[in-house]
């Protein structure tokens, strides 16, 4: 087993403290908004032998997958670490966003490096051939845009701001009147994908009705029963004035996780994370097709082709307690799943649920992990990856402990 040193990647959304606090360690000064936790080539985590050499967690699986992986990871998913963990912060909502199937990343993949695109240029959609499926799992209270409302749920909310502007003497855009003929349409798909199309294309006609409805929000228009998605709105907006991504979220579920709640986001949803701390769990790719809320680049047209058009459920995980205590997060993909320990002082160990290889890392107090090839001792704010060849592996709290001990784990989904 090997501890690592993990990635801090500084975006501005992130929050100044939340991931300091939360691994117990002085705060850097500026935004921290994904502590990244794996061996995605664009950064890895720092392996620590036990010589205290260091190497990239991905050049260490490199040098002998079967090993590092097991056989039945490497079959499924080729020599690479097939998820990445990373805890999330945010302070501002991220980029209005989608992921592509594995076959979408495939081709696209493929289509852009045969156009010559550079793998590092800003343009390019796809950073590597892999699909992104994900799970976010709530530290804190955290609140997300998730898959699209029912198009008659969303057209009660575009006509209650029709009335709300004819009420204040103003004419209705004609981008909202589209809107609302879109969402009448009988075919549930042709439905969202026209009324997401239209806003997304809309340009200055979306930021001028934009502007037109938050002032007359703020002036004290009336926004029940409508008042979460129409207060996301204006907060939204606030961090991106005029963005089409800020009418786009009037079609989307709006989601408000308490801590402990865990929820995936499969190939094709609409999201975006607006606020909150979270355990992020996804397959190790790097592939997002962004529609808004961002600086970054945005290919409607391929975005158009990657958007499932369908309203869904909130997709949440529930979780699956073991007999040991662990709580056990299984979404519907075979790349990953996430446990969560805790060990109350003098405890029994815990086994690790383990298929293949793990990644751990500890947000309390102190753990030992033990097999019977080696041990390895973790304190608040450590973090160890677990080769395959380590299991069985049980997760120990340490004697004489006077403080409950928590740790989060991510292993393969290959085994329910």
């Amino acid at each position: 087993m090997y501890q690592i040193e993990n990635v801090l990647r500084p975006y501005a959304w992130g929050s100044t403290t939340a991931i300091a606090g939360l691994l117990g360690r002085p705060a850097s000064g500026g935004p921290e908004a994904e502590l990244w936790i794996g061996a995605h080539p664009d950064s890895p985590s720092t392996a620590i032998h036990p010589n205290g050499v260091t190497q990239p967690l991905d050049a260490l699986i490199a040098k002998d997958p079967a090993h590092f992986l097991g056989g039945e990871s490497v079959a499924a998913f080729g020599p690479r670490l097939p998820f990445l963990t990373k805890i999330l912060a945010a302070d501002q909502p991220l980029s209005l966003q989608v992921h592509p199937s594995l076959e979408q990343a495939r081709e696209g993949f493929a289509r852009e490096n045969a156009a010559g695109i550079a793998a590092d240029a800003a343009h390019r959609n796809y950073r590597d051939d892999n699909h992104k499926p994900e799970m976010i799992f709530a530290l804190t209270p955290f609140r997300a845009l998730c898959g699209f409302r029912s198009p008659a749920a969303s057209r009660a909310i575009f006509e209650h701001l029709a009335s709300v502007l004819e009420s204040a003497a103003l004419d209705v855009p004609e981008i909202i009147k589209g809107v609302i003929s879109d969402l009448g349409l009988p075919v549930e798909e042709e439905a969202l994908r026209a009324a997401f199309t239209r806003l997304i294309q809309g340009g200055t006609e979306s930021t001028e009705a934009i502007q037109e409805i938050e002032a007359v929000l703020r002036a004290g228009a009336p926004q029940e029963p409508h008042e979460d998605a129409l207060t996301a709105m204006v907060g939204i907006n606030e961090a991106f004035p005029g963005d089409p991504g800020v009418l786009i979220s009037l079609l989307l579920n709006h989601l408000s996780l308490q801590p402990g709640q865990a929820v995936y986001l499969p190939a094709g949803n609409v999201h975006a994370y607006l606020q909150g701390m979270g355990v992020e769990v996804m397959a190790s790719s790097d592939n997002v097709l962004r529609g808004g809320l961002t600086p970054k680049h945005v290919d409607v047209p391929e975005l158009l082709r990657t958007v499932r058009f369908e309203s869904l459920g909130v997709p949440r995980v529930e979780a699956v307690r073991t007999p040991f205590g662990q709580e056990l997060y299984q979404p519907p993909f075979e790349e990953f799943q996430l446990q969560r320990i805790e060990l109350e002082p003098g405890a029994e160990p815990v086994p690790l649920a383990q298929s293949g290889p793990a990644v751990v890392v500890v947000v309390a107090g102190t753990v030992v992990l033990d097999s019977p090839k080696s041990d390895l001792r973790l304190q608040r704010g450590d973090a160890a990856f677990i080769p395959d060849v380590e299991n069985p592996v049980n997760v120990h709290s340490v004697q004489g402990a006077t403080e409950t001990s928590i740790a989060f784990a991510v292993t393969t989904g290959l085994v329910k």
